[in-house]
């Protein structure tokens, strides 16, 4: 992207453009100076008007100005320039995403005209010009807030100032795909030969595991000893491992979590209150798969002072959350519709992870402490899956069973028994004798 010291120039070579390509289109006399087109080049958003020229969108928008009234959801220069990853930013402008461009852009736009007062603290669905939908509701779109709502008011279209890029999720799996393609290749080289002391002879060397093999040992053997303790010990030279870069599929999922919205709180304890975005990174490197069930904002909200007070308690909520297993939500839905409930293996070993079909979604846990999948797939790069929850969890505790005392048992007396022939007298002369009685 051009820097700030060319950006004066780019509204005088951007209307030329956009004049250029409407003067050559039939119906063109529609589209005049006073276009939500042009209102784009404002000082304000020439960083998006750039980007707009480089996705070649200028035929495709006059199209749609000249259909109906259209909606710009634009963030302004200064927005981009603080919030923007320059990795992402490369990603956008290399010739080979330009679809990805394409409809990152056009994920900002609707076909209809949507001011101010039409927003409402309800959620409303808008479908965009990507055939996407964007969810406005309480001054925010798609959790980003509208800093400026009817910025430049024209008569074929709006624009309100956002405060950040709005990325679809095909876009951030798109740009995530491509950045774990790049980290596969690393290799470790083999270690020197060693001699067998009792033989005298070089030792054979072990069958080759291929990259992307699953690991030997099973994941509790590979975890460190204890939460934020102290880290597993390291594999030697020549090891089946790290053959994927495990930190950095890591740090991608953490970004995808804060760009998505409502998961900050999450990203926040595995960054900074705890060690378990290295944990994770280092199982991700030695080929472990690890699916995460994250709770969004609301459900960490209502996490009390007691709960979290506990030394290593975070670290024992979110090892709850982790499935060492790959999950989507295709596969856990599919195995709770087969099997009606499914107990999932959790990194807080030996607890488990309840989940069952409620209500056509998956619910996890029992009764109150119950969490349903929220935002399916939020991340799904082969290794790490991320799935949104509403709710936290918590192993279920087992209350002893009390053992029951059982009753002294009374022994009565037995009565002796009498005989035929004294049964006819105390029939005939009635309870007269004691032995009658």
């Amino acid at each position: 992207m051009e820097g700030l010291s060319k950006l004066f120039l780019l509204p005088l070579f951007l209307t030329f453009s956009i004049t250029t390509a409407l003067s050559d289109k039939p119906g063109s006399g529609q589209i005049n100076s006073n276009s939500v087109l042009v209102a784009l080049l404002d000082s304000h958003y020439t960083e998006l008007a750039e980007l707009v020229e480089k996705a070649l969108l200028l035929q495709t928008l006059e199209e749609a100005v000249g259909k109906h009234n259209i909606t710009i959801f634009a963030p302004r220069n200064d927005a981009l320039e603080k919030n923007l990853d320059p990795e992402f930013k490369s990603f956008l402008l290399q010739p080979k995403n330009l679809k990805s461009l394409q409809s990152l852009l056009m994920f900002h736009i609707l076909p209809k005209r949507v001011t101010s007062p039409q927003f409402s603290s309800a959620v409303v669905s808008h479908r965009t010009l990507s055939n996407d939908q964007l969810h406005l509701t309480n001054g925010k779109v798609n959790s980003a807030h509208i800093t400026k709502p009817d910025d430049l008011t024209r008569p074929d279209g709006i624009i309100h100032g956002i405060e950040r890029l709005l990325i679809p999720r095909s876009v951030q799996e798109d740009f995530n795909r491509r950045r774990s393609l790049r980290s596969i290749s690393a290799v470790l080289p083999e270690g020197a030969p060693e001699v067998d002391p009792r033989t005298h002879r070089l030792k054979k060397k072990p069958v080759p595991v291929p990259a992307g093999a699953p690991p030997v040992l099973p994941v509790y053997d590979a975890m460190s000893p204890g939460p934020s303790l102290a880290p597993a010990p390291a594999p030697g030279p020549g090891g089946p491992r790290h053959h994927f870069n495990g930190e950095a599929q890591v740090k991608d999922f953490i970004h995808t979590l804060l760009h998505y919205g409502g998961y900050n709180e999450m990203a926040d304890i595995l960054v900074n209150l705890t060690s378990l975005a290295t944990e994770m990174g280092r199982l991700v490197s030695e080929g472990y798969v690890l699916t995460v069930l994250a709770p969004n904002d609301e459900a960490m909200a209502k996490l009390t002072t007691d709960q979290l007070s506990e030394p290593g308690a975070p670290e024992q909520i979110m090892y709850y959350h982790i499935i060492p297993e790959y999950q989507t939500e295709e596969s856990m839905y599919n195995s709770v519709r087969r099997f009606g409930k499914v107990r999932y293996d959790s990194l807080r070993f030996p607890h488990k992870v309840d989940a069952q079909e409620a209500d056509g979604s998956v619910k996890f846990g029992h009764g109150d402490g119950s969490a349903y999948l929220f935002d399916p797939d939020i991340y799904t790069d082969g290794r790490i899956s991320v799935q949104g929850i509403d709710g936290v969890l918590f192993p279920e505790e087992k209350t002893p069973v009390e053992k029951k005392t059982a009753a002294p048992v009374v022994k009565k007396a037995a009565k002796p028994r009498r005989g035929k022939l004294m049964e006819v007298a105390c029939t005939m002369l009635g309870s007269q004798f004691p032995t009658c009685q």
